[in-house]
């Protein structure tokens, strides 16, 4: 047991007259200590949960960010495009992002992704499901927790028995490893526009956060997106409609086998909802002006 480490759960852990927000430092040295295991993993749990019902900051996001960037491995990669999934899992509508990938090769894009074992709390495929079950194509560049920051995958076993959404579900999903300077990131409720651009927003030059599917920078329906550029922040509203999709959404949870097969032999719905997709890729790489623009492109 980490003794330092009480002062910490002291800080998330003693109610709401008593709790109080880390400082920068100290919450790295929060996030330090659970990554190499000074912490226990009851400690862990104890500090995860109280952190989230604190709730919290901004500050705290970006020491613990910081915490995980220094234990992580660097993997550059060229002319990159990462795209942040969350690591809970996906549930409702197949991943497209295989299918999205190969429209935008020939534009000299890579698609980055990162994932590893399902997090709590939704269920579901994950990326690392999809990745292991298809053959990605040639420019898609995977990214396997594991191997690239094998101390936070370590947290995977207490998070998983905590069975819990934690702040680290919401830091997790672009570790910025490739070098990438544009980013995708999907966001639930628009406040979090703002936190994510506050985490996230230095490091990378285009920065777009899409109201998308179950979380993800996916887009199977109307939907806003705001992109984050030099300190401006633009917001767009994406229809499908306009684009003659009529690609009804689905609701209803799909097991994996299920999203597999619909990857393999893509409707022509399916299809056109990754063509989509791949314009909004393109839109935010700067490779054309608009997301008709690029709809465009990928036609030709």
């Amino acid at each position: 047991m980490g003794r330092s480490f009480i002062h910490y759960l002291k800080c998330v852990g003693t109610g709401a007259k008593h709790n109080r927000d880390l400082e920068y430092e100290e919450m790295y040295d929060a996030m330090k200590q659970m990554l190499e295991g000074s912490a226990s993993p009851a400690q862990t749990a104890a500090f995860l949960l109280g952190w989230r019902l604190k709730p919290e900051t901004t500050e705290e996001f970006r020491a613990a960010l910081r915490a995980i960037d220094d234990v992580s491995h660097k993997i550059p990669v060229d002319n990159g495009l990462e795209l942040g999934y969350p690591f809970d899992g996906k549930a409702d509508n197949p991943y497209i992002f295989p299918l999205a990938a190969k429209m935008v090769e020939p534009f000299g894009t890579t698609i980055v992704v990162s994932g590893g074992a399902l997090q709590p709390a939704k269920g579901g495929a994950t990326v690392k499901d999809v990745a292991e079950a298809v053959e990605l194509p040639k420019n898609v560049c995977f990214l396997e927790r594991s191997r690239y920051c094998p101390k936070l995958a370590g947290l995977t076993a207490v998070r998983n028995e905590l069975g819990l959404r934690t702040g680290l579900n919401t830091i997790e999903r672009l570790p910025g490893i490739s070098g990438c300077d544009t980013a995708l990131i999907g966001v639930f409720h628009k406040p979090y526009v703002k936190k994510y651009i506050e985490i996230f927003g230095e490091r990378y030059r285009r920065l777009l956060i899409v109201k998308g599917n179950e979380g993800t920078p996916e887009i199977f329906g109307k939907c806003r997106l705001w992109l984050h550029e030099e300190g401006r922040l633009e917001e767009h509203l994406l229809d499908p409609a306009r684009f003659g999709i009529d690609y009804r959404k689905s609701f209803d949870r799909i097991d994996h086998e299920e999203g597999i097969r619909m990857l393999q032999k893509p409707s022509e719905g399916l299809r056109q909802i990754a063509r989509l997709n791949a314009a909004v890729w393109l839109f935010a790489k700067g490779r054309c002006p608009t997301i008709e623009a690029g709809w465009e492109m990928l036609g030709q």
